[in-house]
């Protein structure tokens, strides 16, 4: 599944080639990827003639706020928004409540287990698993590929807000990226808990956006197991795994996210994180500090990759 920095790579891609530019219409091969409206019909009106004025991401959904296409309020939101992108990484606030929106709705996009989101010369062959089309202008579209058929997407209207639609924003924790995820925050969220800090990590609502991979990644840079419980756990321990969470999350967008199975940017590009990977997807082969065999183990029925000499 796409984690955080797959979909901020998506999320980037789609800035860079969809602002500004008009959906003309679209394409729904498959109505159940449609979560709302429940209406494909209403679904496709709801995105007709509007433009594309800046993507989001929260967590692991990507939001695009759409502006009416004669609106003289686009190029200023735009040209906001990606100033403050530009000073920091953590999502914008989005929705009815900023007055600052243009007034055409939102389009929400979850990738779940195998979406890709493909920007694509029109005349292109359809790929198999093709699921949702928009098409823009110059031959252009936006193809949303989904082989297991998980992937969502959602029109929300301009009277409503995107947590009232996609009910799945409710229930998430802070973007690790944002000032709420403050070491008092997790030390809070983790005190006294007996379950595995591993579990513990993948938990959305606790922080947004982290999946198997990088909750790896980090404990084996702090030097924790991933089945230690949380109540086991010292400050500075709990202070080391935030700081190293961030750290290869961010190593990770550089690198254009990772790709073990699915996952292709907007431009069709893989991912290259997965070849630095410190424990993730690497059992059986030696440990990159001290060359002991990478094990793995089952937690919460999730597979969690570590080195049993450096994680302690």
């Amino acid at each position: 599944m796409p984690e955080l920095p797959e979909v901020e790579t998506v999320c980037r891609g789609l800035n860079q080639v969809t602002l500004n530019q008009e959906i003309w219409g679209g394409d729904v091969l498959l109505s159940r990827t449609i979560a709302y409206p429940f209406s494909v019909g209403e679904f496709l009106a709801g995105l007709k003639n509007v433009t594309i004025a800046a993507w989001h991401r929260r967590g692991k959904y990507l939001l695009a706020q759409l502006a009416k296409s004669d609106t003289s309020s686009q190029e200023d939101f735009t040209s906001q928004n990606s100033e403050l992108r530009r000073k920091d990484p953590s999502p914008l606030h989005v929705g009815k409540n900023n007055p600052k929106s243009p007034d055409a709705g939102l389009l929400g996009v979850h990738l779940r287990m195998t979406g890709q989101l493909l920007w694509l010369d029109r005349e292109q062959p359809l790929q198999k698993h093709t699921r949702v089309r928009l098409f823009f202008p110059n031959s252009r579209e936006l193809r949303f590929v989904d082989q297991r058929t998980f992937g969502q997407m959602w029109w929300v209207p301009p009277s409503e807000t995107p947590e009232n639609i996609i009910t799945g924003l409710k229930k998430l924790g802070p973007d690790p990226f944002s000032a709420d995820f403050s070491v008092e925050y997790v030390i809070e969220k983790l005190y006294k808990r007996q379950r595995a800090i591993k579990t513990a990590l993948l938990d959305q609502s606790l922080v947004a956006g982290v999946g198997n991979i990088y909750a790896d990644e980090a404990l084996f840079l702090s030097g924790i197991r991933p089945e230690t419980l949380c109540a086991a756990l010292n400050r500075e321990q709990i202070e080391r795994i935030r700081t190293n969470l961030i750290q290869v999350l961010q190593a990770s967008i550089e690198a254009g996210g990772t790709t073990f199975s699915n996952f292709l940017s907007v431009m069709g590009v893989n991912g290259n994180y997965s070849g630095v990977a410190w424990v993730y997807g690497r059992t059986g082969t030696p440990c990159r500090v001290c060359g002991t065999e990478i094990r793995r183990l089952k937690l919460a029925g999730r597979s969690s990759h570590f080195c049993p000499n450096c994680q302690i």
